[in-house]
């Protein structure tokens, strides 16, 4: 009721301290971007949506996510593969194997830097998200509970003292 009369402008709000609602306009703030921020790296790791539901869908499941090629390492195979087709020993062969070689390198650096980004970076958002804000949002529902429920009791105050008075007045 208290809630409805002052979305209604027809009760009073106590208003919070001015610092407590900058607290509270950082704190959404701060969601907001680390949400879009985990979307986004999520995105850049795994640009393909159906793996990122597949992995999603392997971590809600306490399951160990499978370990996926990367397209480097896919490229070095292919080129180990034609390698062997042209011959080892003909100039194309040598060059697709030490290129192989190199794409390979690089697909396990870039395997290497999706774990690492995904354990030091996401992981620390994601802790974020689901425990301290999950922990915000809910002493933010009970703070407005309880301001709620101060306002109320305020006005009863107030139309007991009115009441009084007119009590007081007539006699």
């Amino acid at each position: 009721l208290q809630f409805t009369e002052e979305k209604l402008g027809q009760a009073e709000k106590t208003e919070l301290d001015a610092h407590f609602e900058n607290l509270l306009a950082r704190a959404d703030c701060t969601k907001n971007w680390t949400e879009k921020i985990l979307r986004q790296t999520e995105v850049l790791l795994q640009p393909n949506p159906s793996a990122r539901v597949e992995e999603f869908l392997y971590e809600k499941l306490d399951r160990k996510v499978p370990s996926r090629v990367t397209n480097g390492e896919l490229l070095a195979q292919y080129m180990t593969e034609a390698a062997n087709d042209f011959g080892p020993g003909t100039p194309y062969g040598k060059t697709l194997i030490k290129v192989g070689e190199t794409q390979r390198l690089l697909g396990a650096a870039e395997r290497e830097f999706i774990h690492s980004a995904s354990l030091n970076f996401l992981t620390p958002l994601r802790n974020f998200l689901e425990g301290d804000w999950r922990t915000i949002s809910k002493e933010r529902r009970i703070l407005q509970n309880r301001r709620l429920d101060l306002d109320a009791c305020k006005a009863r105050l107030k139309k007991a003292k009115a009441a009084e008075a007119k009590a007081a007045v007539t006699l």
